[in-house]
C-alpha cells in the first residue's frame, strides 16, 4: 500500500489562513516506528471499507437496473457520477445517476414520471431487483430518491456539473497517483467523517461529499504531495482545519480567500515560505476552463461568490460555494470534530507503543465495528480483497 515509509518532515513549512500559533502544530514530526505500525493498521481497516469486486458488481447491476428503468420512462442517455465511478464510496454510500435529455419539456415533469415508474417497480412481484421508499424531493436539484436491495439510489436530471467533478477528480488522482493514494485518503477520511464524527452530509446541513473532496486536496496541494500514506492526510486534515480561520477566509485551491474581499475573490498565496505547491496555476486555470462546463442558460444567471459559515470555493466555478449546506451551529460542531480528531490522533501517535494500535483502533471504533469484519450492505458476501484502490 505504500504506507511503511517514515512521516514526511515537513519542516519549515508556513502557510497562510490559520489562526495565530497553527503553523506549529499543522507541521508537528512524529516517530517514523509508531507512524508504520498505525499505518499498517490503517491499511487493514481500508481493506474492510474500500471498493471490493462483490461491491463493484452488486453496485453496478443495480445502477445498470435503474439506467434500463428509466431509459424506459423517455428518451434520454443515463450515467452514473460521483463515489461509484470515482471508486471512492463507503458500503453505505449511495449510487449518484443522472438522465440527460434533449427534450427541454422534461425538466418540469421528468422526476414525476420516473417516480411513478419506481413505485410501480416498487409494487411488482416480478421486479429484477427490490424497490422501496420512492421519494420525490423538490431541493434546489431535483432528485427522485428510492431504496434498490439496500443501496440508496439518487436520481438527477441534466446534471452535467457531477461528470465533470467526476473528470477533474479523476485527473488529480492520476496526477497524485502512489497506488490512488488520493483516493484512498478520500476513503479514509470520508470513513472517519461519517462513521466516527457524523459530519457528512449536506442533506443535513453537514459537510458535502464534493466540499470535503476539495478539502483534501488542499492538503495534497499545500504539502505538494508529500504523504507517506492515508493517515498521515487525514493527520495534515484535521490539523490544517481545526487551526483555519474559517470566520475570515474561504478554502480555495488558489489560496485562502478574505471574506472580506468579497465578491472579488482575491486569493493570498497558499504558503507564506513560498514552498512549491502541488498544483501549478496554469494546472488550475486549465481545469477551470475545461470541466467548468454550464448549461444552456447558466451563463446569464452566474451571481457572486454568496459566503455562509463553512465556505469552500469549487475550484472549477468559483462562484458556487460547496460548503453552502452548512448550518451555522453545525459549523461550529464540525471544527470541534477536527480540533477533537486532530487532538487524539496526535496524542495516540505519541503513546507507549505497546497501547498504540488499541488506541488506533479505538479512534476508528464505529468504523470497525460497523465493518471490521468485512460483511457489506452493498455486497451479498464477505470480501476483503481490493479492487485495487
Amino acid at each position: 500500500m505504500g504506507d511503511h515509509e517514515g512521516w514526511a518532515q515537513p519542516n519549515g513549512l508556513l502557510l497562510n489562513g490559520l489562526l495565530s500559533n497553527g503553523d506549529a502544530s499543522v507541521t508537528r514530526v512524529f516517530d517514523a516506528e509508531r507512524w508504520a505500525m498505525a499505518a499498517e493498521s490503517t491499511a487493514e481497516l481500508l481493506k474492510c471499507i474500500q471498493p471490493n469486486q462483490p461491491s463493484e458488481e452488486r453496485r453496478n447491476a443495480v445502477a445498470n437496473y435503474v439506467q434500463r428503468l428509466i431509459m424506459k420512462c423517455f428518451s434520454c442517455q443515463v450515467f452514473t457520477f460521483g463515489s461509484v465511478p470515482l471508486k471512492t464510496y463507503l458500503p453505505d454510500g449511495d449510487i449518484d445517476l443522472t438522465a440527460f435529455s434533449k427534450n427541454e419539456s422534461l425538466k418540469d415533469t421528468w422526476a414525476l414520471e420516473v417516480r411513478d415508474m419506481l413505485q410501480n417497480e416498487e409494487k411488482s412481484d416480478n421486479a429484477e431487483f427490490r424497490v422501496k421508499e420512492v421519494q420525490y424531493i423538490q431541493a434546489e436539484v431535483k432528485i427522485v430518491k428510492c431504496l434498490v436491495e439496500n443501496i440508496v439510489v439518487d436520481i438527477s436530471f441534466n446534471q452535467v456539473g457531477g461528470l465533470c467533478t467526476l473528470c477533474f477528480l479523476e485527473e488529480i488522482d492520476h496526477l497524485i497517483n502512489q497506488n490512488h493514494l488520493f483516493k484512498r485518503s478520500i476513503i479514509l477520511i470520508k470513513a472517519w467523517c461519517y462513521y466516527e464524527s457524523r459530519i457528512l452530509g449536506a442533506h443535513h446541513g453537514l459537510i458535502s461529499t464534493y466540499a470535503l473532496e476539495t478539502l483534501v486536496l488542499y492538503i495534497f496541494h499545500v504539502f505538494n504531495n508529500s504523504f507517506s500514506g492515508p493517515l498521515e492526510v487525514l493527520y495534515r486534515f484535521l490539523e490544517f482545519f481545526s487551526n483555519f480561520d474559517w470566520e475570515n477566509f474561504c478554502v480555495s485551491l488558489w489560496g485562502p480567500v478574505p471574506i472580506s474581499s468579497l465578491p472579488v475573490i482575491s486569493a493570498q498565496p497558499p504558503r507564506k515560505d513560498g514552498g512549491e505547491l502541488l498544483l501549478s496555476q496554469p494546472f488550475l486555470n486549465a481545469c477551470s476552463t475545461i470541466y467548468a462546463v454550464m448549461q444552456p442558460g447558466q451563463e446569464i444567471q452566474s451571481p457572486s461568490f454568496v459566503s455562509k459559515h463553512f465556505n469552500v470555493i469549487d475550484p472549477l466555478r468559483t462562484n458556487n460555494n460547496l460548503g453552502r449546506s452548512v448550518s451555522k451551529g453545525n459549523f461550529f460542531r464540525i471544527r470541534s470534530a477536527f480540533a477533537l480528531g486532530a487532538k487524539r490522533l496526535a496524542r495516540l501517535l505519541e503513546c507507549p507503543k505497546e497501547n498504540l494500535i488499541p488506541e488506533l483502533n479505538q479512534f476508528f471504533m464505529n468504523t470497525w465495528e460497523r465493518h471490521g469484519s468485512g460483511d457489506r450492505p452493498d455486497a451479498h458476501v464477505s470480501n476483503l480483497w481490493s479492487i485495487g484502490l
